[in-house]
């Protein structure tokens, strides 16, 4: 485990955009500021452009009756988020099993330049016809491999809470 208050936007830059969104009306709550409902959507979109770096595309699971569901996750809200403020989202590949993988978001706010929010998450490869998890194809335990080893050497530890694991 490390400590994720030691993590700075400069960190956080080390790894690409997954995903940036503007924040509108439509996301706030009732006090001013970003919904909790609304990080675990931009987690969400975010992992989509992970998903296409190793393959699992929506060509890969329409052909092959697979998906991922989550399994656990860990958000850490640290700087509020409010309208009109763009956030971009990060993601680093902490590990992976022959059917898991574990994941780390960041959140940063491009307007207050913060860490605005982490969720670190286990999710897992489904075979949809049984419903049960499936080892990952090799191709995409390949890639999975490559990004992960691409994350490993970043400079910083990543700042997991210590409690997952795949």
């Amino acid at each position: 485990m490390s400590d994720w208050k030691k993590i700075t936007v400069a960190d956080v830059e080390m790894l690409r955009v997954n995903y940036q969104q503007r924040i509108t009306e439509s996301y706030l709550d009732d006090y001013k500021h970003m919904n909790v409902m609304w990080y675990t959507h931009l987690f969400s979109c975010a992992l989509d452009d992970i998903f296409q770096r190793v393959g699992l595309t929506q060509e890969y699971f329409e052909a092959n009756h697979t998906g991922t569901f989550a399994l656990e996750g860990h958000v850490r809200y640290i700087n509020e988020v409010r309208v009109g403020q763009q956030v971009s989202i990060r993601t680093r590949a902490i590990a992976r099993s022959d059917r898991r993988f574990h994941f780390l978001h960041f959140m940063t706010n491009d307007d207050t330049a913060t860490v605005s929010a982490t969720l670190e998450a286990i999710g897992t490869h489904v075979d949809l016809k049984i419903r049960r998890s499936a080892p990952f194809p090799p191709q995409v335990a390949a890639a999975f491999d490559e990004l992960l080893a691409e994350h490993a050497k970043l400079p910083w530890p990543a700042p997991v809470c210590g409690a997952m694991k795949v």
